[in-house]
């Protein structure tokens, strides 16, 4: 009995031991700067992308959350699953892409305001008008249309004499869709459909012994991760625009500055990756 119970307390200790660093390292987190978004390998393929023959300028009107989908309770049950950004996130990936101008659309009554200010003022001090606005070439419309929770769900777990551990991971999915629109006849000339995994995961361990016939130990620690949603979204719209200038580029939409840059770059890596099935 006593081996017993020095073996629990040097568990114990070593338990107490790990969780002490985590248990500091969370309070300080309150303290922590802000920083830039973090990217996915995604953003690195998009911004890596071989130059265009020519940047074409694009109109974004809105790129809706089309789920319907709400966050399970309590957390709430009027806050979305995904987020409504996703006109800011599209126009973001255009840019960095290399190949787009994004014009602006979102805000476009607080831009015609702001003009209207600035053509009363010329009108008033005898000056010409304004330059008028850039007609864009395309307009990319398109959505989040999907988001499935608990597409996969799984754990293990293992106890003896009360002192066990145990894990689960839950594996979720949001879809995208974007398309490229002719200004000029209104044909949809490049359609594509993107999906992201997000993953969370938990794992968890614990102690629940009777040392005695009068005393307890109970010991628990664990370590939940869950990766965001916006993150997965972000990377959703960031392989869509790949995929899009892909296409275009095969189709003859569109050209690379120099053509010989399809076959090594990222662009043929895309354009020939299989589509998964269920």
């Amino acid at each position: 009995m006593k081996k017993m119970l020095t073996s629990l307390m040097a568990v114990t200790g070593l338990a107490l031991a790990g969780c002490a660093p985590m248990v500091a390292h969370t309070e300080g987190l309150a303290g922590m700067p802000s920083t830039l978004m973090p990217r996915t390998t995604t953003y690195n393929d998009l911004i890596n992308l071989p130059p265009p023959a020519g940047r074409i300028p694009v109109a974004i009107y809105d790129f809706r959350d089309q789920t319907g989908q709400y966050r399970p309770a309590p957390a709430s049950t009027f806050s979305t699953a995904v987020t409504q950004g996703g006109a800011a996130m599209l126009s973001a990936a255009l840019s960095d892409s290399g190949w787009f101008i994004p014009l602006e659309r979102v805000g476009l009554q607080n831009l015609l305001t702001e003009r209207k200010i600035i053509r009363a003022n010329l009108e008033r001090n005898g000056q010409g008008d304004i330059e008028a606005l850039q007609a864009a070439n395309l307009l990319f419309e398109g959505g989040i249309i999907a988001f499935d929770s608990n597409v996969r769900t799984g754990g293990s777990g293992a106890e003896y004499f009360g002192i066990g551990a145990s894990g689960q991971y839950q594996v979720d999915q949001v879809t995208v869709n974007l398309r490229a629109v002719d200004i000029t006849t209104g044909q949809v000339i490049a359609n594509v459909n993107t999906s992201k995994t997000i993953y969370s995961r938990e794992l968890r361990a614990g102690v629940y012994r009777f040392i005695d016939f009068s005393r307890l130990l109970e010991m628990e620690t664990g370590y939940t991760n869950n990766e965001p949603v916006q993150l997965a979204v972000m990377s959703a719209i960031e392989a869509a625009v790949i995929h899009l200038i892909a296409q275009g580029v095969e189709r003859q939409l569109w050209a690379l500055a120099d053509p010989a840059d399809m076959q090594k770059s990222e662009l043929m890596s895309y354009l020939q990756a299989p589509t998964p099935m269920l």
